[in-house]
């Protein structure tokens, strides 16, 4: 094994979380579905990383209530109804913007409902490739705001921010009325209080951005 993901799911149990590895994101998705109770409600985060594993797809065909916000047809009012009930649901499901090779994991958010369910959920699973580590938190902070969101404000096409067009973070310009903001909130979680609450998907390719 890499020494760099060896030393990263050496560094997770110390802080409380619980540090799992999949080669592949098959594996990944997998043992999600074995972690996950049929009985259990799901909430979920965008994320290209979930997307690819095609984790929601197969919680949603097996019979686990997905509170998906991200059916098509839905109006406003229910795809924010549908934010907030699966920032309270059973289990939540993300992926983290970046893990730091500490084991801090970083998370920006736009609306909140994505900080809300992994600060709060009854279960946490986030998911990760490798392509996510950095060397440390400062790394880690700088790979979220200058890399993963501008690309996740072209993939969406729906945010006016200061990155939109040349894919450049302008962070300290970056606010209304010329702007909207994707990257409102920060969350940076160090530690876990409640034993067994988070676990960790350490998967050995590269998912998302």
């Amino acid at each position: 094994m890499d020494p760099k993901i060896e030393g990263l799911l050496k560094s997770l149990p110390p802080r409380n979380i619980s540090a799992i590895f999949c080669e592949k994101k098959e594996q990944a998705g997998q043992k999600m579905l074995e972690i996950i109770p049929l009985e259990a409600s799901v909430g979920i985060s965008g994320s290209v990383s979930l997307d690819q594993i095609g984790i929601v797809k197969r919680l949603e065909e097996r019979g686990n209530k997905v509170f998906n916000q991200y059916r098509s047809g839905l109006s406003r009012e229910e795809n924010l109804s549908l934010r907030k009930a699966g920032s309270q649901a059973d289990y939540f499901l993300a992926s983290a913007n970046a893990i730091s090779q500490k084991g801090e994991l970083v998370f920006f958010s736009g609306w909140g409902n994505r900080t809300a369910g992994i600060s709060y959920a009854a279960n946490l699973i986030v998911v990760c490739g490798v392509n996510k580590i950095t060397s440390d938190l400062e790394e880690a902070l700088k790979r979220s705001r200058e890399y993963a969101t501008p690309l996740n404000v072209k993939r969406l096409g729906s945010w006016n921010t200061a990155c939109a067009k040349g894919g450049i973070c302008h962070s300290e310009i970056c606010f209304a009325p010329e702007y909207k903001r994707m990257c409102c909130q920060v969350l940076v979680i160090e530690s876990e209080a409640a034993p067994g609450r988070l676990k960790v998907i350490l998967v050995g390719e590269d998912l998302g951005y």
